[in-house]
């Protein structure tokens, strides 16, 4: 009988373990993976060593972490991160900056001192625009004093009209 356009691939076949094979022994699965089951609990005769065995037992499952605990390396060049505290800090040194981190900050800087002699008029290009507003400013102070009179002389001809 056909399957359809699509068939079934080799991975889309799983085989779970169940409790029973696992148990016997003959699950395919490594027994490293499953939780350990506590084997007949022991009657609690004294209740103060069974805490702090817990308690132990607890200790020592919090220090090992993912794969840490199953796998131990013995690597020399393996570099431990160290913890540095806050009076050990020191506050006075700087941390090298790249070459591009220095680049960056300088042309920063460099367009700050710029914009602030712009600001000033010390520049070329400011001293070139402030004397273009000047020149700007004389012609329209020259316009309007040229409307003025314009006007100043139609209003007498129209005085002069009306007599």
């Amino acid at each position: 009988m056909g399957r359809g356009k699509f068939k079934a691939k080799p991975t889309g076949r799983r085989n779970f373990s169940t409790h029973e094979d696992m148990v016997a022994g003959t699950s395919t699965r490594p027994k490293t993976f499953r939780q350990k089951e506590p084997e007949n609990e022991e009657e609690p005769t004294n209740e103060v060593s069974d805490e702090e065995s817990e308690e132990e037992s607890e200790d020592e499952n919090t220090k090992a972490k993912g794969v840490q605990g199953v796998i131990e390396i013995q690597n020399p060049n393996l570099v431990k991160p160290k913890t540095i505290k806050a009076r050990d800090l020191d506050i006075g040194k700087t941390s090298e900056l790249s070459r591009r981190e220095r680049e960056e900050i300088e042309k920063q800087r460099a367009h700050e001192r710029y914009m602030k002699l712009q600001e000033q008029g010390k520049t070329e290009q400011s001293r070139k625009d402030l004397d273009r507003l000047a020149l700007i400013r004389q012609e329209r102070a020259e316009a309007a004093k040229k409307r003025e009179e314009e006007k100043a002389a139609k209003e007498q001809k129209k005085a002069e009209a009306r007599k």
